[in-house]
């Protein structure tokens, strides 16, 4: 990746939405603001505030780098969907970084990644590289200690800086552990009427 050039990372997989810009390893603008809904709304212009700040526009970007989870569904969805329009508008790599990724960056000892979960259920990523979703005491009990996402803006730079050196491969893809707790309609679908008759 040449030395100058402009990286995009952010992030929308938790309860926040967090952006950061980075001109090679330099950290020239960071964003992050918690709020449990309303990122859909927020991501796009807390980006342009980020570009803004540093006095660039989007043609200025080399790629971006986004996380893709685990974690909220809506959240995944928007900053994943968001990463692929711009680098097709753009026309430059669009890289997804897990949230395990972030947690792990300049980790050195023994740990396991864990990103809180609804209803006292944890991700993890064991020492091993298996992923899941357990109960928080199961994973308590692994015998490593856990290690957490970090704050929200710290976050976005993560993001991009692991996507500064990771090479270009497919479109971003949301990383699910766990089934939507959605579920289609179980009703029979209405009978629909013949008008001719």
């Amino acid at each position: 990746m040449v030395s100058d050039a402009y990286i995009l990372g952010f992030d929308t997989s938790a309860a926040h939405c967090a952006a950061a810009l980075l001109c090679g390893t330099r950290v020239v603008a960071m964003r992050g603001e918690e709020m449990t809904r309303g990122q859909a709304e927020r991501l796009m212009p807390l980006l342009e505030e980020v570009l803004a700040e540093a006095g660039i526009v989007w043609g200025d970007l080399a790629r971006i780098g986004v996380g893709v989870g685990p974690g909220n569904f809506t959240g995944i969805r928007i900053g994943v969907s968001a990463a692929r329009g711009l680098a097709l508008a753009l026309e430059i790599p669009a890289i997804g970084i897990t949230g395990f990724q972030t947690i792990s960056l300049d980790e050195e000892a023994a740990h396991v990644a864990a990103i809180p979960a609804p209803r006292d259920h944890v991700y993890v990523q064991a020492p091993g590289g298996a992923q899941a979703l357990m109960p928080m005491a199961e994973a308590e009990a692994m015998g490593a200690p856990l290690r957490y996402l970090p704050a929200s803006g710290e976050m976005a730079c993560r993001i991009a800086r692991l996507a500064a050196v990771a090479p270009p491969g497919p479109a971003p893809a949301p990383l699910y552990l766990r089934a939507a707790d959605a579920a289609p309609a179980r009703d029979a679908p209405p009978v629909m009427l013949d008008e001719r008759g």
